[in-house]
């Protein structure tokens, strides 16, 4: 489960996007872009936030961006690092590329092999639990079985539409399309 705040983010989301995606490959040439959905992952220790969020172009793009949040800078994950945001409850978070981050490719290895989908998002409000739908309902395929190999590699679809050649994957679906988003394949 996924327990969000109503806070504030300085800069926010969409301000650290704007400042890093221009500066990735795979964002090269593209303009006006804007996020329009979100999925959340269980980080099974609680401690990491796990988000993928997709972000149109004014082409029509659609790429996928995961994110992962954390309360202290990730040892020797230097490059990855999106930026830095001061959340109003949590305290300044750093914000890193989720491939580059552990626990996001395990997260996302077992969501994907296991058939498992994204974190239920809830709020707390007046010591109540209110959920919200996520924008971006995911779902693994289960294609390898409930053991997950410890020898296995993760694949990020950053323009939602790319081929993969993977053995499980994990799909996406919004209002108004469906992709997959990210994959695994056996490394054994």
């Amino acid at each position: 489960m996924a327990l969000l705040h109503h806070a504030s983010l300085t800069p926010s989301k969409s301000e650290l996007l704007a400042a890093w995606l221009p500066g990735q490959p795979w964002a090269e040439g593209l303009s006006g872009l804007k996020p329009f959905g979100s999925y959340r992952l269980d980080d099974p220790e609680g401690e990491v936030g796990l988000e993928g969020i997709l972000v149109r172009s004014d082409d029509g793009t659609v790429l996928h961006v995961p994110l992962t949040y954390r309360s202290a800078p990730l040892d020797g994950a230097d490059a990855a690092l999106v930026g830095t945001t001061e959340h109003s409850a949590l305290g300044t978070r750093w914000v890193y590329d989720a491939p580059a981050d552990p626990v996001w490719r395990s997260t996302l290895a077992t969501t994907v092999l296991t058939g498992g989908v994204g974190a239920e998002e809830y709020f707390e409000v007046d010591g109540e639990r209110e959920t919200r739908e996520p924008s971006v309902a995911v779902a693994g395929t289960g294609a390898l079985g409930t053991e997950v190999p410890a020898d296995l590699e993760t694949v990020v679809v950053r323009r939602v539409g790319e081929e993969l050649d993977v053995d499980a994957v994990l799909t996406g679906a919004w209002d108004g399309g469906s992709g997959v988003l990210a994959g695994v394949r056996n490394g054994g």
